[in-house]
């Protein structure tokens, strides 16, 4: 087992971390910024190290800041949580060069995942569905729309370096492709430093369903159920619930086999993500595959019962799953809202600053993951993500009561600070997704999000 872990991120992921390596027993080291001196995750932390001022291209992304914090407290390994450094596989290069465990898969396979045109490709062999559209890059507007023109419209343009919702711009006619197509590159160089982009047919109804799997490094591969994320505003999740309102066992199991054959065919080790979109038919097509931890984890947790950090933490150890997929065990219904400090009124705009009361809810099935406290800043140097507030019940219906009233007792206030709570509020007040109906158009179909 590891000697100390760093967490080389912030906020509640960095908590949520810090936490499992408290009950596994190994000493943690915390980094932080100028800004986060005072944050939760540095005081909870056995150890904290200092890498930075306020913005994260000088602190949490500078890599030298960030291996040296390591290697000066003593650290053989470093959990990089999500965002920030999660998905770099230059980074887990350098850990590895300088003795240092990346907790995540191996830099070949971050490689191979992070580049579309190569994870299509893989998924393609192993027998994955995909939605029609190109294997590789597009070459200019003459190709896209060359493409587009059998494919039939609406088709979605993609970078093929992105992730997280971000380089993904749906055209609905020729004339609304050549602004997408330039458009679409000039962000995904300026977002991921790659301009190459591809397009492929775009489904206007669908669901967002993405499958858990962790996988050893000895073979071993196990799926942990599904999560619905379709309640999305510009690609971006807002709720995720498990399991899905519109998967049965059969389906389930067939989306479940499909993760695990991708997962296999990438010689993936650790935690991930298998997403896929699925239409009303029941047809389910792999979009991407996310090589880390997601925000949304905690709602697996609470159906399968398995800690899904410290099993990342076991496995980059070298220990084999304990887990068989016979084992795994679906119970009951999960669902999680992400408490942001953003004003929906105003088109989700940050509300930084500093919270004079900060009061998150508590009772039977309510869990909260959270960096904030009363006194707490709000940088704007960050993410707004100040909580993820996560129910369980026995059934769909008891979660979604039980979430109103969990958000019914959360208080947070603060010179200029907003919260997403009212608009989660509409959305399970809202009949269509109360029915379990709810597509990835939801937001602007039903509430003009």
């Amino acid at each position: 087992m590891f000697r100390k872990i760093l967490v080389a991120n912030r906020g509640e992921i960095a908590v949520r971390v810090v936490r499992a390596c408290r009950e596994l027993g190994i000493p943690s080291v915390a980094v932080h910024s100028t800004a986060d001196a005072d944050a939760e995750h540095v005081r909870l932390a056995d150890e904290s190290v200092h890498i930075g001022p306020a913005p994260a291209r000088r602190s949490y992304l500078h890599i030298p800041n960030v291996v040296s914090a390591a290697l000066r407290a003593g650290a053989d390994a470093i959990h990089p949580g999500y965002g920030f450094l999660s998905e770099d596989p230059y980074f887990a290069e350098i850990c590895a060069s300088n003795g240092i465990t990346f907790i995540g898969p191996p830099p070949d396979v971050m490689d191979a995942v992070g580049d579309k045109a190569s994870a299509r490709r893989l998924m393609t062999e192993a027998g994955l569905p995909l939605l029609p559209g190109t294997a590789e890059a597009v070459a200019g507007p003459e190709e896209a729309l060359a493409v587009a023109g059998e494919l039939g419209y609406p088709v979605v343009v993609k970078a093929l370096a992105g992730g997280g919702g971000r380089g993904i711009a749906v055209a609905r006619s020729a004339a609304e492709l050549a602004h997408v197509y330039l458009t679409t590159r000039a962000h995904a160089q300026a977002v991921f430093g790659d301009s190459r982009v591809y397009v492929e047919r775009f489904l206007p109804v669908a669901r967002h369903i993405e499958i858990q799997v962790l996988a050893d490094a000895h073979g071993n591969a196990v799926h942990l159920g599904e999560r619905d994320c379709s309640v999305q505003r510009r690609h971006q999740k807002l709720i995720e619930e498990s399991p899905s309102p519109a998967l049965d066992d059969q389906l389930r199991g067939q989306i479940g086999e499909a993760a695990l054959l991708g997962t296999k065919a990438l010689g993936y080790c650790g935690a991930g993500t298998m997403e896929f979109l699925l239409d009303d038919d029941g047809r389910f097509w792999f979009m991407e595959m996310n090589a880390r931890i997601q925000v949304e984890h905690p709602v697996t947790e609470m159906v399968c019962g398995v800690d899904l950090v410290q099993q990342q933490i076991l496995v980059a150890a070298g220990a084999p799953l304990e887990l068989e997929q016979a084992d795994v065990n679906l119970r009951g219904h999960a669902v999680e809202v992400r408490i942001n400090a953003e004003d929906p009124d105003r088109q989700f705009a940050p509300t930084p600053g500093t919270l004079t009361e900060f009061r998150l809810p508590a009772g039977p099935g309510v869990r909260v993951d959270t960096h904030c406290v009363p006194g707490s800043s709000i940088p704007a140097h960050y993410d707004s993500l100040i909580a993820k507030l996560v129910v369980w019940a026995q059934d769909r219906p008891a979660a979604l009561n039980r979430m109103r009233r969990a958000l019914g007792e959360v208080r947070v206030e603060g010179a200029g600070v907003r919260t997403t709570v009212p608009f989660h509020q509409r959305v399970l007040d809202h009949p269509v997704f109360r029915s379990g109906d709810a597509h990835t158009d939801f937001l602007t179909r039903h509430l003009e999000v």
